[in-house]
């Protein structure tokens, strides 16, 4: 077992990310860990690759031809210039998607950050089922 970082999130919950080899990871994922007084569960962490610039997966910034797009609003422009309200989210991942498959329609009343976003779950699941263990 290698610890690779921790992070705490919005509401104070401190996370472990560790990387196991394949035996162990079986074990870990059917059982909870108890340490001291304190039961922890384990989960699959799994992150999608995306883009700073045009808010897209499976590439990163420096490798990027895409136009600046807010991961926001969808517009043409940074986060930090955006000024939308969560009611104006729209993600530009699925507004791609619905262009290319206009019969499966999917939401896009949501960021592309989110972690609901239809389009980063099908990226998260490619990369699971790419993944030899």
């Amino acid at each position: 077992m290698e610890a690779k970082f921790s992070y705490e999130t919005k509401k104070q919950i401190r996370n472990l990310v560790m990387e196991v080899g394949t035996q162990t990871r079986k074990l870990l994922l059917q059982m909870d860990i108890k340490l001291g007084w304190q039961i922890f569960n384990m989960v699959y962490y799994l992150v999608a690759n995306r883009c700073f610039r045009c808010s897209s997966f499976n590439h990163r910034l420096r490798d990027c031809r895409g136009e600046v797009t807010c991961p926001l609003c969808a517009g043409t422009r940074t986060l930090k210039e955006c000024a939308a309200d969560s009611r104006e989210y729209k993600c530009t991942n699925c507004l791609t998607y619905n262009k290319h498959n206009p019969s499966k329609n999917i939401s896009i009343d949501h960021s592309s950050v989110d972690a609901r976003c239809p389009s980063m779950q099908a990226i998260i699941e490619k990369y699971r089922l790419n993944t030899d263990y």
